[in-house]
């Protein structure tokens, strides 16, 4: 393919600069506060889309955020490539440990990014990855070198469960019809080491709230003698792991598959160097499952954590009282064959029957997934492969990722197809957290492999 690296070199600020004005809108769709951002985000999605050279660009309404729409079909019997992204993002809080305010992006340089990062909340998860893709299309629209068909699915709920993206799904089979999804809202290995996701994680997402008293009590006139939720939330949150770091859940893993030795050896051949994620996290040592090592731990092996809590007094000063309520929302990472729903009833029951009666516990569902596995052996795997070995000028690596996707699995049920995560993000890149930031040269390496796996897809496919 001509003219890839000119035409990126030619474009690179403006495409950054079409990024940051992205960025700066604050589309976060877990707040309806952010209401009105996340749509006008969804208009400026379709905006790009025309202008990267989509034919026909739609705004889908949902029962919750829109869904944008968009293709080029440029011959009915050459493959589509249907391309996933989100525009929603995660809430930016806490505000106060960003270094700089979270949707006004700048580009800061550092050791690792010497040619600069942007930081922004959604700077890789996931404006920056899916605008790749729109600036990919407009690169082999502009050049002439678009090779096959392609879809646009840019929803605005993946940040809170992609519920509407499930009713569209259903709803639009012949609309969405592929030979192949294209998704980048993963990462690699490292800038040097370029890796493609073959594994997600499955998720089940629950809040709990302990209730005691009818109010809140003064801790010295009834301290002692009245269950406090806050200490019996704790407790119960402590009873979820035992001395080995194992969910002590009855039949949580009845369903985990475990890998094989030589499985496990392939993955360890991935570099990692346990001294630098150390101090990466600014942490004396790491944490997890007995039997596991940590690439292992955060990938192929299931987790329960409390993502947040709260409850009682939390202002300025003291106020000595025992509080009526407690509060927890926490995650479960799944691996494949554990059912999402049928885990979030076996915690559901579980917490509800270790709670002592001195206190009342709720368990409320909020929303989860299925884990996925690609094969390696598809056309699609290997024309991805070929293209990164085309603009990294090494193979890469496959790996398994610890986060999740829920609706790579809806896909492959509702849609019959495979899906290739070619992830352009970093482990560094502190997506969901504080000071989110992606590298200039990553957002540009995905621009130019992009084409490539077009390329090779479509050759790939005509010789199948």
């Amino acid at each position: 393919m001509q003219h890839i690296h000119s035409y990126i070199q030619e474009h690179k600020d403006r495409f950054v600069n079409e990024l940051i004005e992205l960025l700066k809108i604050p589309s976060v769709s877990a707040d309806p506060a952010f209401k009105e951002d996340v749509i006008k985000t969804s208009e400026e999605i379709k905006k790009s889309l025309e202008k990267a050279g989509c034919d026909q660009v739609e705004i889908c309404e949902t029962p919750g955020y829109p869904i944008v729409y968009g293709e080029k079909i440029i011959d009915p019997t050459l493959p589509t490539v249907l391309v996933y992204g989100h525009y929603d993002v995660q809430p930016a809080d806490p505000i106060e440990l960003w270094t700089s305010p979270p949707f006004e992006p700048v580009i800061k340089k550092t050791e690792l990014h010497p040619d600069g990062a942007i930081y922004a909340r959604g700077a890789c998860d996931d404006k920056g990855q899916m605008y790749m893709h729109v600036k990919a299309l407009e690169l082999m629209t502009k050049t002439n070198q678009l090779p096959c068909n392609v879809k646009f699915m840019i929803e605005g709920e993946e940040e809170v469960g992609s519920e509407s993206l499930s009713w569209f799904v259903e709803r639009n089979q012949e609309k969405l019809a592929n030979d192949v999804i294209l998704i980048s809202d993963t990462g690699m290995i490292a800038k040097d080491v370029p890796s493609i996701t073959t594994g997600l994680r499955g998720l089940s997402y629950v809040e709990v709230e302990v209730t005691g008293p009818n109010r809140d009590l003064h801790s010295g006139l009834y301290g002692g003698a009245v269950a406090n939720p806050i200490n019996i939330l704790t407790q119960m949150i402590a009873s979820l792991h035992d001395e080995n770091n194992h969910i002590t859940i009855p039949g949580f893993y009845d369903k985990v598959e475990g890998l094989s030795t030589e499985e496990r050896a392939a993955m360890a051949k991935a570099p990692f160097s346990l001294d630098a994620y150390k101090k990466s996290l600014d942490i004396n040592e790491v944490h997890g499952e007995a039997g596991y090592v940590t690439n292992e731990r955060n990938a192929i092996r299931p987790t329960l954590d409390v993502n947040g809590i709260w409850g009682g007094y939390t202002g300025e000063g003291a106020k000595t009282v025992i509080p009526s309520k407690a509060y927890a929302k926490i995650s479960m990472r799944l691996v494949p064959n554990q059912d999402w729903q049928e885990i979030t009833a076996l915690f559901k029951d579980h917490f509800e029957r270790i709670a002592p009666k001195s206190v009342t516990v709720e368990v409320k569902p909020h929303h989860g997934g299925q884990g996925y596995v690609t094969p390696i052996d598809t056309i699609a795997y290997q024309a991805a492969s070929k293209a990164y070995e085309e603009s990294f000028g090494k193979t890469p690596i496959p790996q398994r990722s610890g986060g999740s996707i829920p609706i790579v699995s809806l896909f492959e049920k509702e849609l019959k197809s495979k899906t290739i995560l070619m992830g352009f993000g970093l482990d560094s890149d502190a997506i969901h957290s504080p000071n989110e930031h992606f590298g200039i040269w990553n957002y540009l390496k995905g621009i130019e492999t992009i084409p490539y796996f077009y390329k090779y897809f479509t050759e790939m496919s005509k010789h199948k």
